[in-house]
């Protein structure tokens, strides 16, 4: 080890100071051991922070964008592609390394702390990402990617100074002792996160507190540890600095209430009745009362529009009721409406309704509009309701044990939904399926493409089913875009929807002669719809399987 005041040797310069800072050793105002300490303890807290900053990217881009997959694929490339970038830009910063690192700690803080917010704020004032907006969020997104990557990277080669001039070792052990520090900090954060951040403060208010601690320790550490390798101007300037960071943070959580008030409004339109954060997702309902539609929303994206839910939950589940319907059980349908035109037809005994957010189904059984809406479907003896996932309800489920399954899950493509269209799922569904017994899967709007729709279609056959495709649809009217439409609901609603209907034999596509009549759905249009659906068939595609999802 080289002892930290060991002269120049023979014919070598000693080393030249820059103004402001010393690449000699530190002038700490504690012992060199307590100061290595601190550092260390810095570099730990500033890890936390750094991947609080990762994952709050990740999760709200993957709740605005969708495909999480993709998402967390962008941010986390693109960030350790900038860090590679920082890492390298820090060198020149070294000479003035303890100025350097409290700069780089007040900028990331303002970027990570506000990253979200200003996110979330593209998201609610330009409108729908897959609109003509959409490249501009994305590329916000890769640009605060890129940001907090280079701030993140221009940290270590920073810290290495640091402490290198407290006490200087051999670079492996440095390394070691920085490395040990930041990967143990971000476990923390990684950890952090979800179970603290995330329930208790929500995602704006967890990003600008994890950017106001990464402030002060940043600040402290540099003001407070190395301020006599600072001159009196860099004090004053990384003081100020440091000041109006956390000012900028304090008063955006003072406002933040207000703020996602009015992004929400943005969102959703002036009605929002109901808005509230689950463990699984955001659930928010507009409408309801005074004349203006019922809408439901989770995590963004349009669940049911009274407007033109009977069409969907008619096409949905009447066909599959076809035949034998004693025991149905319904994956999904938090909501009760498919339960509604389940409970419709004569002879059924028991309902089993499989639904992951048990606050989706307390709405559904408290709210005034929602339960009018359903008729009350949750308070039938009938009906049974169990919050939990749809794949291990179907692993546990007792072999043949329902007559009718209806699938009524969330749009393929979204990743979180995605092994609910797989070929295992529709395996373990075709096991639990009675002789005759029929499934009917819910695959997303045309909008979505009718590569989607047959990719299902695909995967049901290759879990050894046969299939019968059909879809309905309809036309916007003048009503439907009128002023009390919400804006969101305006843009985003599906008039038009897929389904497949399957079972171990050939199923016949048709209504119930005993049950009642719908009040949308006709024989004329089923076959219409399978016209329609089989006129789009694109030939050779895969089975989505859970090791190789392909929506």
């Amino acid at each position: 080890m080289i002892e930290p005041h060991a002269p120049a040797p023979p014919g070598c310069p000693p080393p030249r100071s820059a103004p402001g800072d010393s690449i000699g050793p530190a002038r700490l105002p504690v012992r060199p051991g307590t100061g290595r300490f601190l550092v260390l303890a810095g570099v730990f807290v500033c890890a936390a922070c750094g991947l609080v900053y990762e994952l709050e990217l990740v999760a709200l881009a993957s709740y605005l964008m969708g495909d999480s997959v993709t998402q967390a694929s962008v941010v986390l490339s693109v960030m350790v592609f900038a860090m590679g970038i920082g890492s390298l830009g820090a060198k020149r910063l070294r000479p003035l390394a303890a100025a350097g690192f409290g700069a780089v700690e007040a900028a990331l803080a303002l970027v990570g702390g506000c990253s979200a917010m200003a996110l979330y704020a593209v998201f609610a004032w330009t409108g729908d990402w897959g609109g003509m907006w959409a490249n501009g969020p994305r590329c916000l997104l890769v640009a605060f990617s890129l940001a907090t990557g280079l701030l993140i990277g221009a940290e270590v080669p920073l810290l290495m100074e640091l402490i290198q001039r407290i006490r200087r070792q051999d670079a492996g052990g440095a390394v070691a002792d920085l490395s040990a520090a930041d990967y143990v900090g971000a476990l923390v954060g990684g950890l952090a996160f979800p179970f603290l951040l995330l329930p208790f403060l929500g995602q704006l208010t967890g990003a600008l507190l994890t950017g106001a601690v990464n402030a002060v320790v940043g600040g402290a550490l540099v003001l407070g540890l190395f301020r006599r390798d600072l001159t009196r101007r860099a004090r004053w300037l990384l003081l100020l600095g440091n000041a109006l960071v956390l000012t900028i943070l304090a008063t955006a959580a003072v406002l933040v209430d207000d703020f996602e008030r009015a992004a929400r409004q943005a969102v959703y339109g002036g009605d929002v009745r109901v808005a509230l954060r689950t463990g699984v997702q955001e659930v928010v309902l507009t409408g309801g009362t005074h004349g203006r539609p019922l809408a439901l929303f989770l995590d963004g994206r349009l669940r049911v529009s009274e407007r033109d839910e009977l069409r969907y939950h008619e096409a949905l589940v009447h066909p599959a009721m076809n035949g034998p319907h004693a025991r149905v059980l319904i994956l999904g349908g938090g909501d009760g409406l498919a339960a509604r035109e389940v409970l419709r037809h004569p002879g059924v005994e028991r309902v089993d309704v499989v639904e992951l957010d048990a606050e989706v189904v307390r709405l559904a059984r408290t709210d005034p509009a929602l339960s009018a809406l359903n008729e009350h479907a949750f308070g039938d003896p009938r009906v049974h309701v169990r919050t939990e996932d749809a794949f291990g309800r179907l692993r546990g489920a007792t072999p043949a044990a329902y007559d009718v399954v209806v699938s009524d899950l969330p749009d393929p493509r979204i990743t979180a939904s995605t092994k609910l269209y797989s070929q295992e799922f529709y395996g373990l569904a075709r096991r639990v399926l009675a002789p005759g017994g029929r499934l009917v899967v819910h695959t997303g709007p045309v909008a979505s493409g009718p590569r989607v729709h047959w990719t299902v279609e695909a995967t049901l056959r290759a879990a050894g089913l046969r299939t019968a495709p059909y879809g309905t649809g309809g036309r916007r009217t003048a009503s439907d875009a009128g002023p009390d439409r919400a804006p969101a609901d305006r843009s985003r609603a599906p008039r038009d929807w897929r389904f497949v209907l399957a079972a171990r034999t050939d199923p016949r596509l048709g209504l119930d002669p005993d049950g009642p009549r719908p009040g949308v759905l006709t024989e004329a249009s089923l076959a219409a719809g399978e016209r329609a659906a089989r006129g789009t068939r694109i030939a050779g595609l895969s089975a989505s399987t859970l090791v190789h999802p392909r929506y």
